[in-house]
């Protein structure tokens, strides 16, 4: 995957330096983003659907297929870049967040108006940039007429899902919706359709698929998408910034109405008002670490983290049901059933 994310960048190199010098540097700002980590977990899912639906890594024109894999990465890029700016987040991968960085080259260069706002604004232009070049990357590379016409309905609704759950996803922080159901929906579609179901979508309509395996595959996707959201909002909480690459209680210091904080609500709320009166006050300002700490071993104390950690047992093995019922090749079943434990098992 990398391989093929060098090779789109090294041919954007041509359009990019008539443009100038600042946009070469924001630009080379996103191929580091893009290239120097990430569990290319999307790209991943994809080439296994494609895979499992009759793909063969020695076929002819493979190269294509997996270009066309990898640039679900540039899609990935956009959202957190994006996302990173929504939360106000200042690292990423344990290195300053894109706009952080575009925003300390403003104030190290010494222009004029107000560096935040500058980074801000940089870091919107980059994330269009990498969701632009997704585009240009998944229609560049030449998969075949066929399974190209067979794909774009997907590779259509992949990018309509995520969206429209991001926006979602800042309505229900904004309205202070802490309901259980608004969270499901937010990790239906900003997390779950777009990191699993939908690439494993992608890679089997590229093979062209069957409509059983298809609907096997999403329902494998959509259910270990849901889990592996689950397990992040845990690590959003409990994480360490070692394994994460940010801040420990980043998510309750910027008040994400997940499904965790959803369950330790409606707990507190049946019989425990004082405590979902703290929960509702302290979620989304500026907590210390004692804050955290607090609201962590108040989270637990509600059963919420317990409960998460079922529904993600639940959601795993359920998918895991689909996927061995289905008739995907055994290699793809076996890789996916492992793929499925790293994304929902990850440690704290």
């Amino acid at each position: 995957m990398a391989g093929a994310l060098r090779d789109f960048f090294r041919k954007r190199r041509s359009l990019v330096e008539p443009v100038g010098t600042e946009f070469r540097s924001a630009v080379n700002h996103l191929e580091d983003f893009v290239l120097r980590g990430g569990k290319r977990v999307r790209p991943t899912f994809a080439w296994a659907g494609w895979l499992g639906a009759g793909g063969h890594v020695d076929a002819p024109g493979t190269h294509n297929v997996l270009a066309a894999c990898a640039s679900l990465e540039l899609i990935q890029a956009c959202a957190l870049i994006h996302d990173d700016i929504i939360d106000n987040s200042r690292t990423r991968r344990g290195f300053p967040t894109l706009h952080v960085e575009f925003a300390r080259q403003h104030r190290d260069k010494g222009w004029g108006g107000d560096p935040e706002a500058f980074g801000e604004a940089a870091g919107i232009l980059i994330g269009d940039l990498a969701l632009a070049w997704a585009d240009d990357m998944f229609h560049g590379s030449e998969i075949g007429t066929d399974a190209r016409q067979r794909a774009l309905p997907v590779w259509a609704a992949m990018r309509t899902e995520v969206l429209g759950g991001q926006l979602l996803d800042i309505v229900v922080e904004a309205s202070g919706d802490g309901s259980h159901g608004s969270a499901l929906k937010i990790n239906r579609f900003k997390t779950a359709a777009y990191t699993v179901e939908r690439p494993l979508h992608l890679g089997a309509a590229i093979a062209g698929a069957d409509d059983a395996l298809i609907s096997a595959f999403r329902t494998f996707g959509a259910d270990i998408g849901i889990a592996f959201q689950l397990r992040d909002d845990l690590l959003g909480v409990f994480g360490d910034p070692a394994t994460t690459g940010k801040p420990s209680g980043d998510d309750l210091r910027a008040g994400k109405r997940t499904a965790l904080l959803a369950y330790a609500l409606e707990s507190a709320d049946a019989s425990r008002p004082g405590a979902a009166a703290t929960l509702r006050s302290a979620v989304g300002t500026d907590l210390s670490e004692a804050d955290v700490d607090s609201l962590r071993s108040l989270i637990i104390s509600l059963g919420a983290v317990a409960r998460v950690e079922k529904q993600i047992a639940d959601l795993t093995d359920r998918a895991l049901t689909a996927l061995h019922a289905s008739s995907a090749s055994s290699g793809t079943k076996d890789a996916l059933h492992a793929m499925a434990l790293a994304v929902t098992r990850r440690t704290y």
